[in-house]
């Protein structure tokens, strides 16, 4: 794999992934198409100093897209979810 940056892409701050985290501490991240478990858990906890207890992994499909008159897809990426030790956080989901 390439640098941790380039496996973890970007957060996922939704309405649904923040009632993930207030329910049961789990946070969303968009992560690079062909990273593994193993790659997602080493990166976070490198990039952030946490320990990872849990990844799941989905890959989201492509979607159809109309605009206007123009029809398109939306490219396909993959979502990780991630749950942390218990005292852990990351400072982007918190506020």
């Amino acid at each position: 794999m390439a640098t941790l940056h380039n496996i973890v892409i970007k957060p996922l701050v939704t309405e649904k992934s923040s009632a993930a985290y207030q329910l049961r501490k789990e946070y969303a991240f968009q992560v690079a198409v062909n990273a593994t478990k193993h790659d997602v858990r080493e990166a976070l906890q490198k990039l952030f100093g946490v320990t990872v207890t849990r990844v799941r992994t989905m890959q989201m499909r492509r979607n159809e897209v109309v605009r206007g008159r123009t029809r398109g897809k939306t490219e396909a990426w993959k979502k990780a979810i991630v749950t942390l030790k218990d005292g852990d956080s990351i400072a982007v989901f918190e506020g």
